[in-house]
Order: structure tokens, then sequence, then C-alpha cells
């Protein structure tokens, strides 16, 4: 069936802000989508609420707006815009909810607006649990026995039916698991079914019997509108069933199944796809035991998935490009497969000769407090992806990616259970067996390193299988070699073996096994109990870099070409491998190198999603690669995650996934003979390779390249990062900067805090997303935090005087030596103390005296060309008492880059890859910046997913994504941010107000105003009186939890009576543990909540606002540079 020439106009649906569940994936697809349909001739209309995606630049769409995604707002958007067909196969669930809403409501006939790319009747077959289960057996296909039902009383009837426990709790219409899990007794049950039915659009849980230990196998399917249809990928997950596929560790191709049981497989996803009627993209999920061959389907996502980046990734297959494609009438045999050109259509079945492993990065290493178990709900922020000849070389390149815990697999000891300041001493301790058993059978982010560990210690491969519940052998006997060739290495370092004396044998085969240069340094010192960074020299990483190139043992890049090389292919997607020990000698150098003329010059990207480091980092390297192919350059990207854009085949001349090391790095710099490379986009982790990249130029120099840092010099990254250095330059530039100072021992720590007086901010230095940072406000609170701290003379604690009330301000700017743009200056909502990237932040800023914004604009300046800053940079400032402060200058793009670029129209990630590659801002030509609206930035937290976290917004960076919302008026704009978070804006009800003492009186007007509204105040004991008799309001006084008495507010917010939760937190006494119990509840049953007086003006604000109705759509104006 041919393009369908009846429609022009696409308005496509984004997935909103980066969530646990629902992360770039979405990104990537709804990109791709916006691509392939404006090169086929359509326009793009875009509606999206999340400012720091790449899909909402002009680059990728026509007309943009970033509104709340809700239904009425895209009935509005359409009513104005008039498209001829909505695409929502490509934002994720939040995407497809909206268009069942419209299409359910009638707005869509109303509006002559055709759904195109999904279709309403097969996602409800699919995503409805209980026809679902009713279509797989009417087409013969096995199911779990299940029950769907809406109440808890349902729930434990269908518990009883399904004669026991455990028992598997899925909500219907949900992302991510939110609101599932495994019961293992009836209390289990009935907490986690009213969570999933409260969660379910359709407020639907399926109680379903459970399969745990069976083997989880995915298979990602394509079709078209003729019905041709094909298996893209089959991937299938370590973990048994019982964890979430997104929580699971996912090879590619499956490795373990028989031909036989592998056709079974693909003919039931086939014949399922075609039941369901889906045109597309889809992924279906079986479980097998092992023991019989039996096999159940238990899901099908009826949309482009996170499996689907996944599967693109690792076959180098364009699904969710070909998926937009089909949407709009082309089928599979007459496109060509985007990767070998015109060598085959898409309607080929990619071969794979390679393993792909992903492995999910969780933020444990953040939150400490949280419930580290990983189960059927998703708590894992972002992945990796590697890909090796074998699988122990995939999995050890995929470990080394993921910037979490230790670069590679050591010995487990006490240290890997704790942390704080005991950490150095604990090093030297054994784990205990019973520890280590604990973290195989339970599954956690540690179960990996368990695995590894029990095979040192000579457990057998079937122990290791009862104790994980049924890992497949298969992988067990890989990771049993895995800790084999470490012990080899390990033994020849016992008798003696230094890096400068391997011999090339044994080196050619640790590296075929996936051993990075640090791993076989480490074990072969014996991994001491000083850690992987302080290896003695001559024995370190160095060594043995060193020692292999003496040996001219270098990688090959092999390419994914999605053919295994039965084709040529045209696009450049590479990756490394030592090929199993046998790759040739010397540098693998890029065909063609000598006769081509160009420069190239090499992005390293910011690898997994992690809080503090989301996809506004990818979004500026994608820009950078654009900006080098503007000057006629190759772009050349390093990256490892398979679920952001810098990774797609078309967006870089030449695309390396690797590990961001330095030993990776370095080995692609040395094949490109690069000209140059960009750091300043990546985040802390391309920042972090600045200098030890500087120390290695003169070997690399030796091996024949002449590589040049791009943009700022490391000397002067290092004089930003360091605090001690950085206070020196202030001082002689006359910058003003909190009263502080570095301490390197737990003493020095609590001399500092007594002399600088409470409270104080306490941090490590050289971090990202503040991870680590808290506010101390007496002795006591020191003490606890000294016992989790991490200390050691190279990792020293930053201790500044807290500034109490301050504002605190943001700055993006550019600065080429001669000259610095400020992008814009950033007014946060919440004082200084809470940490930038959680705050809440207006363009332009509100409430700030002109004399100090040309102040903040003076000091930008001055530090941009005195530090000699080449590209962007971002600074932290505070007003306190009418003083301007510098708190820390960040010299990378920063997390709001993005947001600038969207609320001033200055498209500035791409003028400072410009600017860093040589450029001067004086030639470029600058757009002027939009000045009509203000735009506002919202944090999006995932308190509902990781239990056990004190929702309270600190110094230390919580939220996983952000959103905007922009108008003429500032309420009317946070009020489009507000609702764009998902989290409602009341206009009617009760609010629950408990404030700290010197906040009473503050809280009055705000009261007051509530109470005008309509609104019932409730309030504690000392609140209500304050608000009686100073402020003359009618309050209903409650309980404090503590009091143990009813009503208190918990008792109140389970009632519904509570719409909203005022809460500003105190640091001591039994308010905490009320906050803390108050504000877990607010966000289990998405009741919102403010815990400054800042946020609390704001939200009434908004709350007016709302009474007036939603406000009008706006159509961002931008341009490319």
């Amino acid at each position: 069936m041919p393009r369908r020439n009846d429609l022009s106009r696409i308005l496509i649906l984004g997935s909103g802000p980066i969530r646990i569940g629902q992360a770039a994936e979405f990104d990537f697809s709804g990109s791709q989508a916006c691509r392939a349909l404006r090169d086929d001739g359509f326009e793009v209309i875009l509606v999206n609420s999340n400012p720091a995606t790449i899909q909402n630049d002009p680059e990728m769409a026509d007309r943009i707006y970033i509104e709340p995604l809700l239904p009425e707002v895209v009935k509005r958007i359409m009513e104005l815009e008039r498209p001829d067909a909505l695409l929502a196969g490509m934002g994720g669930q939040t995407a497809l909810n909206i268009a069942s809403a419209l299409a359910n409501d009638g707005t869509l006939d109303e509006l002559g607006v055709e759904l195109i790319g999904c279709n309403l009747a097969s996602i409800n077959e699919a995503e409805d649990r209980d026809q679902f289960k009713r279509t797989c057996e009417e087409i013969d296909l096995p199911v779990c026995r299940a029950i769907a039902c809406e109440s808890i009383d349902e729930v434990i009837v269908a518990a009883e039916e399904l004669d026991g426990f455990p028992l598997l709790i899925r909500p219907a219409f949900t992302l991510g698991g939110l609101g599932g899990g495994t019961a293992f007794n009836t209390g289990e049950l009935v907490e986690i079914a009213s969570q999933g039915i409260l969660h379910s659009a359709i407020g639907q849980v399926l109680i379903e019997e459970s399969i745990i230990g069976w083997q989880e196998h995915e298979y990602e399917v394509m079709r078209d509108g003729a019905d041709n249809a094909i298996i893209v990928c089959t991937m299938e997950n370590i973990d048994p069933m019982g964890i979430h596929t997104g929580e699971s560790i996912v090879v590619a191709p499956q490795q373990t199944l028989s031909d036989r049981d592998h056709q079974m497989l693909r003919d039931a996803s086939l014949k399922l796809i075609r039941r369901l009627n889906i045109k597309g993209g889809c992924n279906v999920q079986f479980a097998v035991d092992q023991s019989t061959g039996e096999y159940r389907v238990i899901e099908v996502n009826p949309r482009v998935s996170r499996s689907s980046a996944l599967a693109s990734k690792a076959t180098g297959y364009p699904i969710a490009r070909l998926a937009a494609l089909i949407a709009v009438g082309y089928t599979l045999d007459e496109l060509p497969n985007p990767i070998t050109g015109e060598g085959t259509t898409a309607a080929f079945e990619p071969t794979l000769d390679y393993c792909v492993v992903k492995i999910p990065r969780w933020p444990f290493d953040k939150f400490r407090t949280a419930d580290r178990r990983i189960g059927t709900s998703m708590k894992s922020t972002g992945e990796v992806m590697a890909i090796g000849r074998c699988f122990e070389e995939a999995c050890l390149k995929a470990w080394a990616s993921l910037e979490y815990g230790q670069p590679h697999p050591r010995p487990l000891t006490m240290s890997d259970a704790s942390d704080g300041e005991s950490m150095d001493e604990r090093a030297a301790e054994y784990l205990p067996t019973a520890l280590m058993e604990d973290w195989l059978r339970v599954a956690t982010d540690r179960r990996l390193g368990a695995i590894i560990e029990a095979f040192r210690r000579g457990y057998s491969i079937e122990d290791v299988r009862d104790l994980t519940g049924g890992v497949t052998r298969w992988f067990l006997h890989r990771f049993e070699n895995i800790a084999a060739i470490e012990t080899e290495i390990r033994a020849a370092g016992e008798i003696g073996m230094r890096p400068s004396k391997v011999p090339e044998a044994e080196m050619r085969s640790w590296k075929g096994a996936g051993f990075t240069d640090l791993h076989i340094a480490d074990a072969l010192t014996g991994f001491p109990d000083s850690g992987f960074k302080d290896l003695p020299v001559g024995r370190d990483e160095t060594a043995v870099r060193l020692r292999r190139h003496a040996l001219h043992v270098h990688p090959r890049f092999r390419m994914v070409d999605s053919c295994a090389a039965e084709f040529a292919a045209v696009t450049p997607y590479y990756y490394s491998t030592y090929e199993g020990g046998s790759s040739e000698h010397g540098i693998d150098f890029v065909p063609g190198l000598a006769g081509s003329t160009k420069q190239r010059i090499a992005v390293v990207g910011s690898g997994p999603i992690r809080i503090g480091q989301g996809i506004e980092f990818d979004y500026g390297c994608v820009h950078a690669a654009g900006a080098i192919q503007d000057l006629g350059h190759e772009a050349i990207i390093i990256n490892n995650n398979p679920e952001t854009v810098s990774t797609d085949f078309d967006t870089s001349d030449r695309l390396y996934f690797d590990p961001l090391t330095l030993e990776c790095v370095t080995e692609v710099l040395l094949r490109e003979d690069a000209n140059g490379i960009l750091l300043q986009f990546g985040g802390q982790t391309a920042i972090n390779l600045a200098l030890p990249l500087a120390d290695t130029l003169p070997h690399l120099s030796d091996l024949g390249l002449e590589l040049v840092m791009e943009g700022t010099t490391p000397e002067a990254v290092d004089e930003a990062s360091d605090r001690e250095r950085f206070e020196g330059f202030a001082a002689r530039y006359g910058l003003r900067m909190p009263n502080g100072t570095t301490v390197t021992t737990p003493d020095g720590v609590r001399e500092a805090a007594n002399e600088i007086g409470y409270p104080v901010l306490i941090r490590p230095s050289y971090v990202l997303g503040g991870r680590g940072m808290e506010i101390l406000s007496n002795y006591k609170q020191l003490e606890s935090y000294m016992r989790e701290a991490y200390l050691t003379p190279s990792r020293p604690l930053l201790i500044d005087k807290y500034l109490g009330n301050a504002v605190e301000l943001d700055v993006d700017a550019v600065c080429d030596g001669e000259q610095v743009l400020v992008g814009a200056i950033m007014e946060h909502l919440e004082e200084a103390g809470i940490h930038s990237g959680d705050s809440t932040c207006f363009i332009p800023p509100q409430n700030v005296p002109t004399e100090i914004l040309s102040e903040v604009e003076e000091w930008t300046t001055r530090i941009g060309i005195e530090l000699g800053i080449r590209g962007c940079f971002n600074i932290q400032f505070a007003i306190h008492e009418g003083l301007l402060y510098v708190l820390e200058v960040n010299p990378r793009g920063s997390r709001t880059f993005p947001f600038v670029a969207k609320s001033t129209g200055i498209p500035l990630a791409r003028i400072a890859a410009r600017v860093a590659l040589g450029d001067r801002l004086a030639d470029l030509d600058i757009p002027e910046p939009q000045t009509d609206a203000v735009c506002v930035k919202a944090p999006v937290f995932p308190f509902i997913k990781l239990r056990g976290l004190d929702p309270a917004p600190g110094p230390e960076m919580k939220s996983t994504g952000e959103v905007m919302g922009s108008h003429v008026r500032a309420a009317a704009a946070y009020l489009k941010a507000r609702l764009a978070t998902e989290i409602p804006v009341p206009t009617e009800g009760g609010v629950y107000i408990t404030v700290k003492d010197k906040d009473k009186h503050d809280a009055i007007p705000l009261a007051r105003r509530l109470q005008e509204m309509g609104f019932t105040l409730y309030a504690t004991r000392g609140t209500s009186r304050v608000l009686r008799e100073a402020g003359g309001l009618e309050v209903r006084t409650c309980y404090r939890i503590a009091e143990g008495r009813s009503p208190d507010a918990l008792d109140l917010m389970r009632q519904g009576k509570i719409h909203l939760v005022i809460n500003t937190p105190r640091s001591t006494g039994g308010a905490v543990l009320d906050g803390n119990m108050m504000r877990r509840l607010a966000v289990e049953l998405n009741i919102p909540f403010v815990t400054t007086m800042a946020g609390s003006r704001m939200e009434v604000e908004a709350i007016d606002e709302a009474r007036n109705g939603m406000p009008e759509p706006r159509l961002l104006r931008l341009r490319s540079l």
C-alpha cells in the first residue's frame, strides 16, 4: 500500500518528562518519527511537556508546543492547528492514554482527526488485562490463570480461587509496572493491589498465578498494513520471571533456547500480532519453563517501547522510523533498510553475529535509604548497552559503562555493604557467606556481583542456580568463566608477573574475554584493600596499557549492520572487540583515512540516564555533532546509552557504542586518527575524562595521534571545579563566596563546622547532582552524616556557611575568550539549599532588582573571560541580604541548556559547540531572545517508585526529569508546569497546614486566600492557634501523628478530606517523623504537597489561576542557528 497522500499535517504526541519507567527511549522514538515524516514531506506538529528533549527543536518539528500532556490541552491544540492525523504510538503510555481518552469522548471524530499508527481496539485488547487473556485463549496461546478485579473484596476472593500464594498483581494501562508487584501473603496482596487500582487508568488489576523462576523471553515484531511481519530481534532476560524486564539484565539475541523452542515462540508472536491487528512495532513477552519446555504469553506492548529502543540499537534496525512510515501507508517491502541502503528492504529480518548485553542503571548510589529490592515495578532510571563477540566481553563492557560502584567485578568485602566513615577499614573484611547468599537470594542491584563472588568462592553451578531462584545454567557457566579468568590473572600476579612482562598470548586471551586494562592491573596486584584507584606506579592501568600497545594489541572495530556482513552496509555504527583474543596486530584504522581531507572531531556522550545527568546532556551532544558537521568536519560520537538520539545511526558521521572510559575513548581516537575531541557536552562523565586524557596525550603522540582538546582547557576546568583553586580565583577578581573550607579528615570536618558556625552545607568536591550534599544545623546531625560520609585525601569534603533564605540564580552562558553571551538568568522559586536541579525556576527572574541582574551579567562576563572558558559554562549565584555570592561554576553544558533554548529562542548548545570549535560570537547570526512570555521549569520526582525515601527536596538532587510551562502571566506559566508534572492542582476541598515556627505568621495571608476560595483549613495545634488568634481564621485542629490520637493528618488524607498539604519541615524533634510519614502518604495518594513558603505562595497563585480554566496553549517560535 503506497504513501497516503490524503494526509498532510500530523500531530505527534511526546511522552512528557523523564521518569522511572518512561525514560529517553520515547524521546528517541519520537525524534525518529518526526524526522522520518518530515523527510517524507509531512508537516509535523509536536506536543510534549519536556523541554529537555531534542524532539521539540526546530530541526525536528515544524510547529512546537511545550504544554501539559492532558487530553483537554491536546484537544485545544487540535482545534487551533487542525491536523489530519494523530500519531500516538511514539509517546509511551502517556500518549496512548491521551489518544484513548480523545477517541472515547468523541473529540477525534468531532475534529475529523484520524488516529494513525495504532488501532484503539487492539490497544484495548492488549492493555486491558482481562480482554488480553481472552484473546490469547481464543487463538490457543497459553496464558497464566488470572482474574481481573476492580475492588479489594474481588482481589481477596480471586486469591482464594487461584490456590494460594505467591500471586502477581498487574495493573491495566500503567507504565513501568507502576502499582504492581508479587505478594507472598494477604497483607502484601491488599497493599499492592490498592496501589494498583489507584494507579490504573481504568481502576483494574489482574491477580495472576505466579510463575516466578521461569525464563523470560521477548520478541520485537514489525508488521505492516499488507500483513508482512518480521521478527526484528529476540531478547532474553538473565533474571528469571518475577523481575520487570526493564529491571533485568537483557541479552540479545537469545542464547539459550533450542531452535524448536525459538520457532514455537516466533510463530506465537506472529499469530498474536496478526490477531491483535497491530501495525508497526510491538513487543511480545513470554515465560518459558526450562525443565518442561512449557511457555506462557505474559503481555504485549502494542506500541514502540523501551525494548524497541534496545532492539533498534542492538540490531541497527530503525524500528520507530519504519513504524512511523507504516502509519502513513508504506509497507515493509517498499521501504529500503536504511542500514544497507539499497541492499535489502525493511522486510528483511536482521541477523546478529555478536552478543549485546543491557544492564539497568539504578539510583541507589544516591538514595542509600531506598529499598534496593527489584521486582515487577521499575526503579532504574536508565540503562547501558554493550556489544562484544562473546557474552563475557559484552557483559564486562556493560559493567564498565555503568559508572556505578566498582568499574569491574572485585571480590566483595564489608565496604560493599556499607557507606560511611568506616568504609576504608571495612574493605579488609571478607563479606560473610550468609550475607553473600542473601544477595544471591534477594534480587537487588548487588546480585550480579554476588554471582561472580560465589564462583570465586567455589560454589557450583547448581548451588548458585538454586540460590538465585533459577538463573539459566548457560549464563552461570559464563559468569563462572569470568571468575576463573580473574583467578588465573591473580595467580600470575602472585608468582611475580608484572604488567610490563605479560606475555602476548595471555594479554590477547584476557582482552578477548572483555577484561579492561584496569581490571587486569587490579587482579595482577591481588585486588588491594586500598581499592583500584591507588595501584602502585608500574602496576597500574597505565602500565598494562603501555605493555598492550608495545605488543601491538588493539581492538578491531566491527559494524552493527543488521545482516551479519552478508550485504554491504552504509551506516557507520561500530563496536570494539578483541575477537576472543584472535584480533590482528596494530591499530584498526578507519578505511579510506589517507584520502580524507576532512577533520575528524569526537564528541563524548554522557552515558546512562541517572539522577543528576539526564537527556539534557544528550541534547547537547546531538547539537555538538550538528555543529561539527555545520563546519564541514566529520562528527564522531562515543556513547553507551541505547535510549538516546545521540546513539541513533544518522546523528553523526560515525557512532561508536562503547564504555566512556579512558581506555575505550583513546582506542577510538587512535582508530579515527582524530584531530579534536569535545568534552563539555557529556556532563560530568565527559568532564572527568579531561585531566586523564590530557595526561595521556604524550603517549598518544608517540603512537602518531596529534589530538587537540577543543574548547575550555583541562587546566581551566580544574580551576573551576577544584574548590581551593576557585577560591583563589574569586579573591583575585573580587568575587564574593560563602565562607567555607576544604577538609580531608573526619576531625577536620568537626573543627571546620565549629569555626564556620551552624548551619553548614557539606558536600564532596567534583560531584554531579549534589550527591552526598546535606545541610546540617547542629553537632548531632554532623555526627550522623559522618557515619555515612566517605572521606579520603583524594576525595575531600567541602564545608560552607549555609546562606539561609537566600534567593538562588542560575546562569547559562557561552564565552569565546573575547565576549560572553548570557543565554538566560533563571530565578529559583525555592531558597538556596535546595538543589538547582530540583527547584522550580523562572525565566526571566520575577523578584530580582535590576541592579543585581546587571551585577550578575558583569560577574558572569568576568568569570568567563578570566577563567579562559571556550564554549559553554553555568554559574550558580545566591542573593543573601542584598549581596550577591558565587556558589559554583560548572565549566560545561548544564542541565538547563535546553530549557534556556526553548524559553528564549537562543540555540545555546549549538552556539557553544561552534564557539568551542573556534568560531567567534561576533561572527554568528544569533537570534534575538523572545521576551513576550514567562517560562517555568518544574521538576518531576520518582518518589512513588522508590519507597523508603523522604519526599522533601533538599541539597541532594532527587528529580528524574522536568517539565515546562510558558505564558504571558507568570502564575499561568507556573500552573501549566505544575499540571504537566501530573500531580493535580486542587480547586476545592481541604488544605492541611503545618509549618515551622518562623513560618507561622507568613502562612496567615496564604491561609486567608485559600479560605476565601472556599477551601477548608486543617492544622496542627501550634499552627492553628496562630492562624486563629493572629489571623482570625476558621481552622479545624487535628493531632500530630506522634501523639497517636485520631484524627491526625494521615487519617484525614486517607478519608479523602485533604487535597493539598503545606508543610515546611523542621530538622529536629517529632515533627521530622511526622513530616516524613505525611509526605510519603501524600505521594502514595497523589496529593500535592509543598515544603517551602515560596512554593506555597506560588501554589496559591496557581490554584487561583486554575479556577479560571486552562490557560491557552502557546506556539513556540524557535529557529536554528
